[in-house]
């Protein structure tokens, strides 16, 4: 009963458009003053307390900030230069050109969005003017952006460490080989959709190894981003929360005083984009920790879990269920959101079917992370709409073969975790 009317609640407050940060924490105030039996408001204030006082959660402000500067320095459009001077003279190379510059924008952002932005804004203008349609390449730039969120560092890997308390180095690190994949999965089904476009198959460049020895020193310094923060995590020198700061910092002198693409006067309105984000994503945190804290006392995770595992015996079985239900919700829910309320409910039920809680983080990062691609919230097919303009209708039907790819990865992540754990076993 407690269960049904707290989810009735979230549901109304989010059709009245409520924001989700602000739907946790009063559809959690509702029940404890309206229900019957349930725990005293104060459990309401001391977990929203607790939900704030975390170390590992000021990570999230950080990398947030650190990756606002790095797209604002110039990073972006520098990493783009290098992946270019590297394969950009294969055949149909700007589309392979599109992957890895993702991909290396992704090891100093943690955002799914922003590497859309920041990869589309360079290279969906720059593939049109040699013959790509704006649908594929707006298509390519959303469906690689998810790789944002699965190579290190990752928002949301961060966000389930705190949740599920879980290292969040380890998790940084069983990211690594499915994002290798995912990337390398884009590019073979980019080759596959052009393998009979002759226009787009031509050489824009030529390979030079001084233009890529220039392209390298241009870039040198974003590419050194993903080595000093992992590097210093994994050798002991800083955690995932310092390594952010020093993100930060190295971010900061290296937009201001070696790029020069920053100024003072840029600084104010970056910062207050990066809080605005920020704040957003830990009321969200916060609330969400209520919330969790309420259904895990109502037994809803035990009684979701007895209810699944009811309807098959069968771990393979259950698994796929818990997939379907992950690709549903985040066609509809955020992320972050999604991530806070769905790891308490569902992490029980995996671990009980001898899934390690690593493994799980990267399941469910990597099925919400398609969320990003599918309406109708599809945040990566909105950027690279606005970017492109191309509609959401038709990039969404642009996007159908990569959305194959990415269910086969996803089957391939939940049925093999060697995938997941060989990196972090090493650590």
């Amino acid at each position: 009963m407690l269960a049904t009317i707290l989810f009735l609640t979230l549901l109304g407050l989010l059709l009245f458009s409520v924001p989700i940060g602000i739907c946790l924490g009063l559809a959690t105030m509702i029940v404890m003053v309206f229900v019957d039996g349930t725990p005293p408001m104060v459990l309401l204030a001391r977990s929203v307390v607790t939900g704030a006082d975390s170390f590992p959660l000021i990570a999230v402000p950080l990398f947030i900030l650190a990756g606002d500067l790095m797209q604002h320095g110039g990073m972006s459009r520098r990493l783009v230069g290098f992946a270019n001077a590297l394969i950009g003279h294969i055949r149909g190379g700007l589309a392979y050109v599109n992957v890895l510059a993702c991909v290396f924008f992704a090891a100093i952002s943690g955002s799914s969005p922003a590497t859309v932005a920041a990869i589309g804004s360079n290279m969906i203008p720059e593939m049109e003017k040699v013959g790509y349609t704006r649908k594929f390449s707006g298509a390519l730039t959303a469906s690689s952006g998810m790789i944002g969120v699965m190579i290190p560092p990752s928002i949301p890997f961060i966000i389930y460490g705190v949740t599920a308390e879980v290292s969040i180095g380890k998790l940084f690190l069983a990211g690594v080989v499915p994002g290798i994949l995912f990337a390398l999965m884009f590019m073979l089904v980019a080759r596959i959709m052009l393998r009979n476009d002759t226009v787009v198959q031509q050489s824009t460049t030529t390979f030079s190894g001084l233009g890529v020895w220039d392209s390298f020193r241009s870039s040198i310094w974003a590419l050194l981003v993903p080595g000093i923060i992992l590097g210093g995590i994994y050798s002991g020198i800083f955690t995932p929360t310092e390594a952010g700061a020093v993100a930060v910092v190295y971010a900061a002198i290296i937009g201001i005083f070696v790029y020069g693409d920053i100024t003072v006067k840029d600084l104010p309105e970056i910062l207050a984009g990066s809080a605005k984000t920020s704040g957003t994503i830990l009321v969200l945190v916060i609330m969400a920790t209520a919330f969790g804290r309420l259904i895990t006392l109502a037994r809803i995770p035990s009684e979701l879990a007895t209810t699944i595992t009811s309807l098959s015996d069968n771990p393979i079985i259950i698994l796929l269920l818990i997939n379907l239900l992950l690709l549903v919700i985040g066609m509809f829910m955020e992320t972050i959101s999604s991530i806070i309320i769905m790891t308490p409910i569902l992490l029980p039920v995996a671990t009980a079917l001898g899934v390690d809680p690593i493994v799980f983080g990267v399941i469910l990062t990597v099925n919400l992370a398609i969320g990003f691609c599918t309406p109708p919230l599809g945040v990566n097919l909105f950027v690279a709409s606005s970017i492109s303009k191309v509609s959401i209708e038709s990039l969404s039907r642009a996007i159908l073969p990569f959305f194959v790819g990415m269910l086969v990865l996803l089957m391939l992540v939940t049925y093999v975790p060697a995938i997941s754990l060989t990196l972090p076993s090493l650590w």
